[in-house]
């Protein structure tokens, strides 16, 4: 093994599935990344459930928590878990916000705002009806559901199965003191969970949907989804906000007193409605009223920046990060990507954290990604990243540079097969140009991935003649770890993405943190 400069590359969503059916990663034309798989030091690992702390083996992995694992070495309770065990134990219940919360909402509205389904990606709907329960219990009177649609961490069109579950939960509360109801919603690409400041209109229509009752107006959700389905043709994710309404009034609007959460537990697209609730002068949105209310989300999102104010769960703290091992062995490092994964290869990447460690070796730079359906520019901003990353290398300033491609999974995310296997070939392509620098310049290069998603984009069918369903959610596929330009080997074993950090450290020559989990190679 040489010591020498590394290049890690993050192929987003692009994971290992040996069926052909709707696998857009081994339909692809991919010479170089079939080549390295072929040819170099490499192995499958885990990027789902427990290998990055989440609930159990059944759970897909994500972006955030894959990150997380990739660059502090550890495994953490993330996400569904932490709210899982807050839940089962009722410490939830008996936090100081959630007192704060019920105590604001009585004689007014207690309002949950969030996606709707059972993902497990950014939200779960047991978390929700666990939550409404809660507040019956309390003696609260008025509940309302802001209920965005999910269609990507779950089938593209199954808004009416969760809608339909959460009604019959309320339904077997509701009674003469308790009235809980849906009061508005809409597609998550389209209202309120905007991320990485991309497009905040997303968020002051989720605003006036939500807060201000604004939008066009149905007598209940799944009407909603039955007339926008046959008028547009388009999966939740894409659906127009709704507001329920009865008489042409709003049923649910968000008024002074009221409280509200926001019960997704993932971050990056919580952001930007919490610093709208958390923010009176925010100016990146218009609105008409701001309420004076109690508002909390699920998890705080952002630790150093603390957003938001209050919050329900406790995140996981992070700590040890390769960031800031490399910090204090005076490694200069690099990080890169377009906005839809700039958070991942720095916030999330160093552990939550906003901040670097140290701003003289810590270089971040962000390519704007195009604000267009994915499936209409599959190939991204792949050929800027991959000018950046280039000219980073060909500087000799960084020791250590780190760079996603966002294409497997934004793409994949469409549902579009097509265009997802454009997307993948555009990062082979990234790939084939990156290698012949690595070359030239003598750096080690490790590919891996955080999770699956262009790999398996069909549900799986019932017979070859049964017609075809996208599938536009992450896959429990394990993901390649590949090793270019350096001359190791593979320890035998069960590795995740924990195991990235210690393997890169070791390649740098370093020695990896007491507590990470150990190096892939020998």
């Amino acid at each position: 093994m040489e010591k020498k400069p590394v290049v890690l590359i993050v192929m987003d969503g692009i994971g290992i599935n040996e069926k052909s059916d709707g696998n857009a990663v081994k339909n692809a034309y991919t010479p170089t990344l079939d080549k390295l798989w072929a040819t170099c030091p490499a192995t499958a690992i885990a990027a789902h459930g427990e290998a990055v702390g989440l609930p159990s083996d059944g759970d897909m992995g994500n972006s955030e928590v894959g990150h997380n694992a990739l660059g502090c070495g550890q495994i953490y309770s993330q996400g569904a878990k932490l709210v899982n065990e807050s839940i089962a134990s009722k410490a939830i219940f008996q936090s100081e916000i959630w007192t704060s919360l019920v105590k604001n909402a009585k004689d007014h509205t207690l309002h949950f705002i969030g996606l709707l389904s059972d993902g497990n990606v950014h939200s779960h709907i047991s978390h929700l009806i666990a939550m409404i329960n809660q507040a019956k219990a309390e003696g609260l009177s008025k509940v309302r559901v802001h209920a965005l649609l999910d269609g990507r961490d779950v089938g593209p069109r199954t808004g009416e199965i969760y809608i339909k579950q959460l009604e019959e939960e309320m339904a077997k509360l509701n009674d003469s003191s308790f009235d809980a109801r849906i009061a508005s919603g809409g597609g998550r690409m389209v209202v309120t969970m905007d991320r990485y400041e991309a497009n905040w209109k997303m968020v002051e229509d989720g605003w006036k949907i939500h807060v201000e009752g604004e939008g066009r107006q149905f007598a209940n959700a799944t009407e909603a989804i039955e007339t926008y389905r046959k008028e547009l043709d388009l999966d939740d994710q894409y659906l127009p906000g709704f507001v329920i309404a009865e008489n042409g009034k709003p049923v649910g609007t968000i008024n002074d007193h009221d409280s509200v959460i926001l019960f997704n537990f993932r971050g990056d697209r919580a952001l930007e409605i919490s610093r709208a609730f958390d923010n009176k002068d925010l100016p990146f949105i218009k609105r008409n009223k701001y309420p004076s209310v109690v508002y909390a989300g699920m998890l705080e999102y952002d630790g150093d920046l603390h957003i938001p104010n209050n919050y329900l769960v406790n995140p996981p703290k992070i700590e040890h990060t390769m960031s800031e091992l490399l910090a204090k062995e005076n490694i200069h490092s690099y990080a890169l990507s377009e906005t839809q994964k700039y958070g991942h290869v720095t916030y999330f990447w160093n552990g939550n954290r906003s901040e670097k460690f140290d701003n003289n070796l810590e270089v971040w730079q962000e390519v704007p990604s195009d604000i267009v359906p994915f499936n209409q520019r599959p190939w991204m901003k792949a050929a800027e990243i991959t000018d950046l990353l280039i000219e980073a290398m060909k500087s000799k300033k960084y020791q250590f540079l780190r760079v996603n491609y966002p294409n497997g999974d934004m793409v994949g995310h469409t549902g579009d097969y097509a265009a997802t296997i454009i997307g993948v070939e555009s990062v082979d392509l990234a790939l084939t140009r990156v290698l012949k620098v690595a070359d030239e310049m003598d750096y080690t290069v490790v590919i891996t991935a955080d999770h699956g998603n262009a790999d398996e984009m069909y549900q799986k069918r019932k017979s070859e003649d049964a017609p075809i369903i996208p599938l536009t959610a992450h896959t429990l596929n394990k993901v390649p770890f590949i090793i270019y330009n350096n001359d190791v080997k593979i320890k035998e074993g069960n590795f995740g993405l924990s195991n990235v950090a210690a393997t890169i450290v070791k390649l740098l020559g370093l020695k990896p943190h007491e507590k990470w989990n150990e190096s892939i190679i020998k």
